[in-house]
């Protein structure tokens, strides 16, 4: 009987709410971490391409995060689009300009920027876990006979439409975000009518910060700040 009012209650838009606002915190705090690794970029070759092979030879530990990581996504996306079906479905129709008016850009846009960003997903996994896009930069290995993830990227980045297939969706991420972040706390309970404005704030501009972050490396490779190692061509 208790197993069975939990999953009543999680199939309620209540429910739904905290399961997307979960997944949410989960998926938030996996992209600032992936930020704060491949911003050792910056500091060269050697620190990001032993974090890259600390990675991929963490196998107990990455594959089982990675499934996390998809079960996370897969919630994110499965309550949303039931969250966005409920609210089409209850709204009444003379309040709809009203309400369209009344709420931002960004949360009118979530379902939208939100499919955007599976697909960069796909595309960035493809990319530099999968090495099926762009395999030209796939052969790379470094002096220690590691996989020349520094080379890859900078390589890669230094191509504009490779630039922008980044930037552009990262931009719509953290425009994602800067909704997105108010709402968990919302649906977490934290938000009350003294916090909104503040943790609305603190939110966009957590948003923008990751942005600027993601952003500045692909930048940094294109406009040539950050150099390929000797012996490297593009």
């Amino acid at each position: 009987m208790e197993t069975a009012s939990v999953a009543r209650h999680f199939a309620s838009s209540v429910g739904k709410k905290f399961l997307m606002a979960v997944s949410g915190v989960v998926l938030v705090g996996f992209v600032a971490a992936h930020l704060l690794g491949n911003l050792q970029i910056f500091l060269g070759q050697e620190a990001i391409n032993r974090y890259a092979a600390f990675l991929q030879s963490a196998t107990d530990l990455l594959w089982p995060a990675r499934l996390f990581l998809l079960a996370m996504v897969g919630t994110h996306i499965v309550t949303s689009i039931q969250l966005t079906l409920e609210a089409d479905a209850a709204r009444p129709t003379p309040y709809e300009r009203k309400q369209f008016i009344q709420a931002s850009l960004a949360s009118r846009t979530m379902i939208y920027s939100g499919f955007l960003i599976l697909g960069f997903i796909v595309y960035h996994l493809l990319h530099f876990t999968f090495l099926k896009v762009h395999p030209e930069y796939s052969h790379l290995t470094d002096a220690r006979g590691r996989h020349d993830v520094y080379s890859m990227m900078v390589l890669s980045f230094q191509r504009p439409e490779i630039c922008a297939a980044y930037i552009v969706p990262i931009f719509f991420l953290c425009f994602h975000l800067s909704h997105g972040i108010s709402s968990m706390f919302q649906s977490l309970g934290f938000n009350t009518e003294r916090t909104r404005a503040g943790l609305s704030a603190w939110g966009a501009r957590l948003a923008w910060l990751l942005f600027l972050g993601y952003a500045s490396i692909p930048l940094a490779c294109f406009f040539g700040w950050v150099k390929l190692p000797p012996g490297v061509m593009p």
